[in-house]
Order: structure tokens, then C-alpha cells, then sequence
């Protein structure tokens, strides 16, 4: 005969558990998977660029503040992942030790809090390399010492050893690290080739400009930047140093200057050419897209050809001039460019690729206003994890 007490039990024991395990049971009424992906993070880049400084430390630590990439002590305040100068610090002013310096500070602060500064040497570096000492003022030689003093400080003291380290002649700056880190060369696929949808996801800089018949543009940034670093290394090994022109006459280029060095440090190399400013815009617009192609960006960002009142955005924002004449010399617009790129991922319950939203806004800061210059969306798909 049956146990009924015990049955009861039984019976209460498992309404019980089936009570307590309710909340774990899951549902499966749209015949999804129970079991879903994690949704990605979301990843931002925050990016600001200087233009040329032209020997003015107050101007330049009022502009480093107002952008946000310093705080009122002059020190990194963390607030974005890369800084970026685009050259011309020397010449036109007292300041240029002390400039240097404080771009070296700079970069050794960003490191310790995980971001970066990107440095270039401009048109006026490399006049001062070669012994152009043209814009160089009387008063500003004093503050080396020197002429002597100055010439062993720009070859083989601080600032020329800083040149040599931490100063390229081009940059790519990959908006995602799934591209690369920084001056990661951008490797042109085959025509027919399809393109990752982050491909051109970079940003270039250059203090002039990339004229499209430049021969060296590919690989980019790689190219420029051996030629740049081959030349300064014949320049500094010169024994003794020529003397600087003014008095004495122009300096000859090193023996052994090649073609393409001397055509780097040309009109339409990439430190003096003027033609994406300067050209009417129809014209400078049907040229830049083969250019961006090539190079593995979508956007170049410059300095060298100034605009007093602001920041000159061209072609949609895919030409960006940010020399506004900073420097007291000139009396021009204090200003910085950011740039802030944001990749969100798209919620999705049918799988497949992860699709995400890409955002970047790019925008000129001025001491009293802000001007978003240009803003794009996109939506792509993808796995982007960092390479």
C-alpha cells in the first residue's frame, strides 16, 4: 500500500524546487538562441592637432590648455589619446628651447597615462638643419648662447637627438587600433580587391602637403619618413657643421644627398608643398580622393600655409590647413583641431556579422567658440579587434 505521507512530501519538495529554479528557465519564444554573443564596448579616439608654434611658448601653452590636452599647471591633463603637431616650432621667436622642451615633458607625461604625442618636423626644422638660419633672430641665438652652442644643441644635443627620435616628416594616425599603432604603413590592395570596411579609417599629417605627382608617397608614411631620416643623418655627421646662412653663404647639401632626399626637401616635397590650400578648391577637390587612396586615409590634415582667422576645411573636411598663424609673429587665431572617432556596436538578435555604428567629428577649437567642421556616419560590419 502506498506511502501517501511520503508522496506528499515528495511532492511539495519538487513544486519547491521548481519554484526556486523558475527565474534561471529561460523562454525561447522567438526560436532565437538562448545563448547570446556579449555585446562589444563601445571604443572612442580622441585626437588633437597643433599647427605650427613658430617660437611662442605662451601662445602655445594657451592653446594646449584651451583644447584640453593640458591642465593650467602646463601638464598632461588626460583627456584624450594623442596629440599631434604638424612642425615649424623653430624660427620667429625666443622660445624655441623651451617649446622643445616642453614637448618633450609632454610626451613622457602621455606615455605614463597611456596616450601619445605625435610629432613633425616642418619646412623651418629643416631649414635650421641645413644651416637656413634666415628666421632666426639675434635674441633667440642668446638664448642657446651661442652660434656654436646652437648648432651642437640642433645636431647632436637635446633638441637634434629629439628630432631623430621622436619626430617623423608624415604621419598616419589609424583611427582604431585593429589598423595598427601610429605611422602603421598602409599596404594598397589590388584593384579588384575588396576593401576592409576600416581600410581608410587613418588620418594623414604632413606639415606642407602630399602633391599628387609626388613619387613617394607609397608606402605611406614609411616612404617619406626613411628619406627624411636617411637626410638627417647625413646633415648631423657633417664635421664640422657649415657655417649658418645668414652672413655666411647658402650651406651645400651633403655629399652624398640623393635625388630623392633633394626632391623631399623640395617645392613639391612634403614640407613646402602649398598646392591643396592654395589651388582653387574644384580642382584641389578632383585630385584628393586618388591621393587619400593611395596613402590609406581619409583625411589630410596640414600646416605651413597660414589663415589668420581660422582653420580651412576643404573638399568635405578630406582637406584640413590648421596653421592659423598661432605665433605672436604673426598675430593669427589661436586654435586646435580635434578629431573624435567613435565605433558603437548595433544591438542585433539575428546574428551574423557584428554590425556597428562609426561616428567621427571633427572640430576647430578657438579661444571663444567651436566649429564642428565635419561630421560623418557610417554603418559597417565586422570583428575589430586590435591587430
Amino acid at each position: 500500500m502506498p506511502n501517501f505521507r511520503y508522496l506528499s512530501l515528495l511532492g511539495l519538495v519538487t513544486v519547491a524546487l521548481a519554484l526556486y529554479f523558475a527565474p534561471l528557465v529561460t523562454v525561447n519564444v522567438n526560436n532565437s538562441p538562448i545563448f547570446s554573443e556579449p555585446i562589444p564596448e563601445v571604443f572612442t579616439r580622441k585626437i588633437v592637432a597643433i599647427g605650427d608654434l613658430h617660437g611662442d611658448l605662451a601662445n602655445a601653452l594657451k592653446v594646449l590648455h584651451m583644447a584640453g590636452v593640458t591642465d593650467e599647471h602646463g601638464d598632461w591633463a588626460g583627456n584624450i589619446d594623442y596629440l599631434v603637431q604638424t612642425g615649424d616650432i623653430v624660427d620667429r621667436g625666443d622660445d624655441t628651447i623651451k617649446l622643445y622642451m616642453l614637448m618633450e615633458k609632454l610626451r613622457n607625461q602621455a606615455h605614463r597615462a597611456g596616450a601619445e604625442v605625435l610629432s613633425h618636423l616642418g619646412n623651418h626644422e629643416w631649414m635650421n638643419a641645413v644651416g637656413d638660419w634666415r628666421y632666426v633672430y639675434p635674441s633667440e641665438i642668446k638664448t642657446f648662447g651661442s652660434v656654436a652652442a646652437r648648432q651642437k644643441m640642433l645636431t647632436t644635443g637635446r633638441i637634434g637627438r629629439a628630432w631623430a627620435q621622436n619626430y617623423t616628416s608624415a604621419g598616419r594616425l589609424p583611427l582604431h587600433p585593429s589598423l595598427g599603432p601610429p605611422n602603421t604603413d598602409y599596404l594598397p590592395v589590388e584593384p579588384n580587391a575588396k576593401k576592409t570596411p576600416l581600410s581608410h579609417a587613418a588620418l594623414s599629417f604632413v606639415h606642407g602637403g602630399l602633391a599628387p605627382a609626388y613619387p613617394q608617397l607609397t608606402p605611406y608614411p614609411s616612404a617619406i619618413n626613411k628619406l627624411g631620416e636617411s637626410l638627417l643623418a647625413k646633415l648631423y655627421a657633417q664635421a664640422p657643421q657649415p657655417p649658418p646662412h645668414p652672413p655666411n653663404a647658402y650651406p651645400d647639401l651633403p655629399t652624398g644627398t640623393t635625388r630623392a632626399e633633394d626632391a623631399f626637401i623640395g617645392g613639391d616635397g612634403p614640407l613646402w608643398y602649398r598646392g591643396w590650400a592654395t589651388d582653387p578648391e574644384k580642382e584641389a577637390c578632383s585630385k584628393v580622393d586618388a591621393v587619400l587612396e593611395k596613402i590609406g586615409a581619409r583625411r589630410m590634415i596640414m600646416g605651413h600655409t597660414p589663415n589668420m582667422d581660422e582653420i580651412v576645411s576643404r573638399c568635405g573636411g578630406k582637406i584640413i590647413i590648421i596653421d592659423t598663424g598661432i605665433s605672436h609673429a604673426y598675430g593669427g587665431a589661436l586654435s586646435a583641431l580635434a578629431v573624435e572617432y567613435t565605433l558603437t556596436p548595433v544591438p542585433s538578435e539575428k546574428g551574423g556579422e557584428q554590425e556597428w555604428q562609426e561616428t567621427e567629428v571633427v572640430t576647430a577649437i578657438y579661444e571663444k567658440r567651436r566649429e564642428v567642421l565635419a561630421k560623418d556616419k557610417r554603418r559597417v560590419f565586422g570583428d575589430f579587434t586590435e591587430s
